[in-house]
């Protein structure tokens, strides 16, 4: 049986800062707009971390009974391992699911009710990553959910559901959290380019090739930077204090370009997640102070 030190390294909580970045960045243009409202952010946060961990379980399950893991370079799966049954693993990420969903109903009920139609396609879009027949994180499409969702969607609804009301600066927030969120998986998936090929998953990286995903990352790296500048100009110049996120995304950016593979490639994860997080947070400071 999987111990809880197991379900919780089967979590991924080196993930995790790609959930609570939205929410930080979000919280931040909402306080310098029009202030925030504080337990909406909570409750915000709490669907984020509740899909995140669900995304993960549920990835866990769907790759693991596809033998998609059998070879894993990186962190130790569940499934793919033979610590937990896939029944379990799949229960796991449903009770996820409902923990978000029911954060979720609250936010909507005090805000708007269109939003639970956001919910379910957020929910729907965590459990086909890699679940159902045709898993669109197995034909190239992972990144750009990513963006979507851990970065548009996030971002813009975190601030939405405080001020509702639509702004720039969220948007551009969202650009910049999204593009760090994308690195995370190229970074992964840059990693896994072998042992995916192998198994048949043709993730954004399989299809570009190693130099080209290297230089993706890279390229969602400077983006990343770009997005400050342009949160800058319709905020404050206070917010360039954003782009102290490159104190480590720059080392990672040196990493990936410098041709490291496998478990070399490890440590970018941890980093590019540090620096989405550090980007929201600061940002977010910066905002808060000018609001």
């Amino acid at each position: 049986m999987a111990t809880p030190a197991d379900w919780l390294a089967g979590a991924r909580p080196r993930t995790l800062p790609a959930a609570v970045s939205p929410v930080v960045a979000g919280t931040g243009v909402a306080a310098y707009v029009d202030g925030s409202v504080w337990w909406k952010a909570l409750l915000a946060l709490v669907v984020s971390l509740a899909l995140q961990v669900a995304v993960n379980y549920a990835n866990d399950y769907s790759d693991g009974v596809r033998g998609t893991d059998a070879d894993r370079v990186g962190p130790m799966r569940l499934v793919g391992s033979g610590t937990a049954s896939p029944s379990a693993v799949k229960r796991a990420a449903f009770l996820a699911f409902g923990v978000a969903g029911v954060a979720g109903l609250v936010l909507a009920a005090t805000t708007a009710w269109w939003l639970v139609a956001v919910g379910v396609v957020c929910v729907l879009a965590a459990w086909f990553y890699t679940g159902g027949s045709k898993p669109y994180g197995y034909l190239g499409l992972g990144e750009v959910m990513v963006f979507v969702f851990f970065g548009l969607v996030a971002v813009i609804g975190t601030t939405y559901v405080q001020t509702e009301t639509w702004e720039w600066a969220a948007l551009y927030a969202a650009v910049g959290v999204g593009a760090l969120a994308c690195a995370i998986l190229v970074a992964n998936n840059l990693r896994d380019i072998p042992t995916d090929t192998i198994a048949g998953k043709r993730t954004l990286a399989v299809v570009l090739g190693d130099r080209r995903t290297r230089l993706l990352y890279a390229a969602l790296v400077v983006l990343a930077a770009a997005a400050v500048g342009a949160l800058a100009v319709v905020t404050s110049w206070w917010v360039l204090v954003g782009l102290g996120f490159l104190v480590l995304g720059v080392p990672a950016m040196r990493t990936v370009l410098g041709g490291a593979t496998g478990p070399g490639l490890i440590p970018v994860l941890q980093r590019t997640g540090l620096a989405e997080l550090l980007w929201a947070v600061l940002v977010a400071a910066a905002l808060v102070a000018c609001g």
